[in-house]
């Protein structure tokens, strides 16, 4: 099969640039990613990307509140905007004859968006209640992704609440906002993708005409976030006023996703060995034959896999039965992963959960929002967009004996653990 056309070119004013033509379908996907997310916050700035990425939606100094949301939906298009651990995404996706709209838009609040004193109150407070229906009043709230890193991780960046703190976002001023704008959001600091339904050569003079006058400003430093691996097992606990059940999460680290790829990809296998459908391992044996739990899941990073740099975590979560404590659940686990580190699976086993695996990149990839983010998003982690079209063949291409190396790798004394308690109590 042939790969797909891609483009790549880098504006004057550091704007990296992405174009994926497909003209299949008369819809145009456009996104920008910034090279800033939970990790960058300053310390004392818990859940301030996130607060920022609501701010970009508020206008600019040339358009008014809600503008946006009409021109977009006004063109039958959609758009939304997200923070992961390592960048914040922006995206439409829209009819091909409105792809200069789009541009404008996303160029228009590259320049300035409109910080105002009355936005950033109310988006403080937008923010405040998405944690409080996100986190707060639900059952099992921010488990494990907002819970684990603190007990796995040491350093702030890859430690704290990046979804946001009450007393941290209350003190967020405007200064701050504009300090985090003029820092995070330079041209320099973004990846333009464009993909779809449109000529190459038009696209180009159109980000030129839309892009290319935004001010340059230097491209900020990003710190490595490494850190030491656990030199031993690292325990905490949680009390959940809304928990109906026990719960527990093992996280543990895993091989650099952009330097160490094709071990990542062999913890992406993992997981599906462990967890993926009813004839996996965990399933199996802790929910079907025991049964030790009522739910069971494994996944290679918290927000999903290719969301971060290193490092990134791999978690095992499961919610249990008040009278099954959480040691013979974490026995049964250590067990299966060393059945996995001593003896790899079979051809047949390994076969299916590749070609799920690869049969479900590619599904993704066909809805053009999803590939539009994926392209934008591979560009500014791994610096190569076009990654994204061979990742279903290196998945497919993951070995049995690679599995093996990354389930020995998940051992119990380089782990951390934590304890979901409901606040009625439950044994553990």
């Amino acid at each position: 099969m042939a790969v797909p056309e891609l483009h790549r070119f880098t504006l004057d004013n550091g704007l990296r640039v992405v174009l994926a033509p497909d003209r299949t379908a008369p819809v145009v996907g456009v996104s920008v990613h910034y090279d800033v997310g939970f990790r960058s916050e300053p310390e004392g700035r818990t859940g301030f990307a996130h607060l920022f990425e609501h701010l970009m939606f508020q206008g600019s100094e040339s358009l008014e509140k809600l503008a946006h949301f009409r021109y977009v939906q006004g063109s039958g298009g959609v758009f939304n905007g997200s923070t992961h651990p390592d960048y914040t995404d922006y995206f439409e996706v829209l009819p091909s004859a409105a792809l200069e709209r789009a541009l404008f838009l996303e160029a228009d609040r590259m320049r300035a968006p409109k910080l105002t004193a009355e936005n950033l109150a109310n988006q403080i407070d937008v923010v405040k209640e998405e944690i409080r229906l996100n986190v707060l009043n639900r059952p099992y709230g921010g488990f494990p992704w907002i819970l684990l890193p603190p007990v796995l991780y040491s350093t702030f960046p890859n430690a704290h609440n990046g979804y946001g703190d009450f007393t941290d976002l209350e003190q967020a001023t405007i200064d701050d906002c504009a300090a985090f704008f003029d820092t995070y959001y330079a041209p320099a600091n973004a990846v333009l993708t464009v993909a779809g339904d449109f000529e190459i050569d038009r696209a180009r003079a159109l980000i030129e005409k839309h892009f290319g006058d935004v001010p340059a400003r230097p491209k900020p430093h990003r710190p490595s976030f490494a850190e030491p691996r656990p030199s031993g097992e690292l325990r905490g606990s949680h009390t959940d006023p809304h928990a109906p059940l026990p719960a527990l999460a093992v996280g543990y680290r895993m091989s650099d996703p952009v330097n160490e790829l094709d071990g990542y990809l062999a913890h992406l296998v993992l997981a599906g060995l462990l967890t993926d459908g009813d004839g996996s391992r965990l399933q199996q044996r802790l929910v079907h034959r025991e049964p030790l739990v009522t739910d069971i899941n494994a996944g290679a990073g918290l927000f999903g896999p290719f969301e971060a740099r290193d490092p990134d975590t791999f978690s095992i979560t499961a919610i249990h039965a008040p009278e099954v404590s959480a040691e013979r659940v974490l026995g049964a686990l250590d067990e299966e992963l060393e059945s996995l580190a001593t003896t790899p699976p079979g051809e047949q086993e390994l076969a299916k959960i590749t070609a799920r695996w690869s049969a479900n990149l590619h599904s993704d990839h066909d809805r053009l929002m999803s590939r539009t983010l994926a392209l934008g998003s591979f560009e500014l982690l791994y610096g190569d967009a076009s990654l994204v079209h061979g990742l279903a063949d290196r998945i497919g291409a993951v070995t049995a004996e690679e599995v093996a190396e990354a389930a020995k790798a998940l051992r119990p004394d380089s782990r951390a653990v934590l304890l979901v308690e409901p606040e009625q109590g439950g044994a553990q």
